[in-house]
């Protein structure tokens, strides 16, 4: 099957390639944070993939049995589902053994964007291929192209986010809000919006945007006797397409919004790992990694937030697939002074957080 020979060329030679980078920056990490055991195990996987695949790097893409292997291989290195939770524990027994330290918090934050997003290459890399060439066809997705949906219904996506977390919602809170959609297409106002798209990252994405917004809404309209529903604006432009999900869960302070996106901060209680439960819960990531998937598609996610009234998210896609290229880290010399930087000394004035009490001070 002569079809099969260039991803198979292309990807033992690129997924190494990959690994390698973010390895190189692995090793840049802090000593107190390199040397925790899950970041250790974490690092002990990356080596264990990059030498699995690197046995093909020889061998003849002719081989109908190699080309089996390969995606064998490809599969195995898939299963490493504990990946973003191991790397998450490392960083709490970072900070349960040495507390803050906002130098290292700096490097850890910088290297967590890096590393997730590399992450999602990489398994966008090996899902592709698997989906294509395990022989088998996704009987839920017949006219998917591996996992690329060439008419993917933007509202469809919105509503599965919705029904599924509406389940956790109603689960945990025995209600829920309601969802309202509309759509605005500049190109064909009477048609629904489709584009070409992997439609799992925005699965996630807005999973974890409806999960804050049901939370939010419920707990802040607890005695109310109707949950203001949820409302998504999805709008398909010449250049962007662009989600917005506006809720009325009376929204967040200003100074907290990037806590919402670091990776040092927050305010669940930790889970533990194996315990099963919704993914990622407890440690805080549902968010900065719903950014790097924008991200990693040349998009964005931000957060526009009014406190005492509610919350809009806005996921920003690329319209048209050809420009939804891959944004990937590199590892270099620029990237290398970001793990040297150290703090330095603002140079503008910073307000106490806490109004001082005079009370205390005495005129000499």
């Amino acid at each position: 099957m002569p079809a099969r020979r260039p991803p198979f060329a292309f990807l033992r030679q690129e997924l190494p390639v990959r690994l390698s980078n973010i390895m190189k920056e692995i090793n840049l990490l802090p000593d107190r944070v390199l040397h925790t055991p899950s970041v250790q195990l974490v690092q002990s996987w990356y080596v264990q993939s990059l030498l699995d695949i690197m046995e093909f790097l020889d061998r003849d893409p002719e081989d109908q049995a190699t080309l089996g292997q390969f995606t064998d291989a490809l599969v195995t290195i898939r299963t490493h589902n504990d990946v973003v939770p191991t790397m998450a524990q490392g960083v709490i027994e970072y900070k349960e053994a040495y507390g803050d330290d906002p130098v290292s918090n700096q490097n850890i934050q910088y290297f967590l964007d890096r590393f997730y997003l590399s992450r999602i290459s990489i398994r966008m890399l090996i899902n592709q291929h698997t989906l294509l060439f395990d022989g088998s066809t996704n009987p839920a997705h017949p006219k998917h192209i591996g996992s690329i949906d060439p008419h993917c219904g933007v509202a469809n996506v919105v509503r599965d986010a919705y029904n599924m977390a509406k389940l956790l919602c109603d689960k945990y809170y025995m209600s829920s809000p309601d969802l309202e959609i509309e759509e605005v297409n500049v190109s064909n106002s009477q048609q629904p919006i489709s584009i070409v798209y992997v439609p799992s990252p925005s699965l996630h994405m807005l999973f974890e945007l409806f999960k804050n917004a049901m939370r939010a809404t419920v707990e802040s309209h607890e005695n109310s006797p109707r949950l203001p529903a949820i409302k998504v604006m999805v709008a398909l432009g010449q250049e962007d397409l662009s989600i917005k999900m506006s809720d009325r869960g009376m929204g967040v302070p200003l100074r907290k919004i990037e806590r919402l996106f670091s990776y040092m901060y927050s305010t669940a209680p930790t889970p533990q790992l194996g315990t099963g439960g919704a993914p990622l819960a407890g440690f805080g990531y549902g968010l900065p990694i719903s950014r790097l998937y924008a991200k990693y598609f040349q998009g964005d996610l931000q957060l526009f937030s009014m406190e005492g009234f509610g919350t809009d998210a806005v996921i920003y896609l690329k319209a048209l697939s050809t420009d939804s290229v891959e944004r990937l880290p590199v590892y270099n010399k620029s990237a290398w002074r970001h793990y040297q930087a150290s703090q330095e000394a603002g140079d503008w004035c910073v307000p106490s957080t806490e109004p001082k009490n005079t009370s205390t001070y005495r005129i000499p």
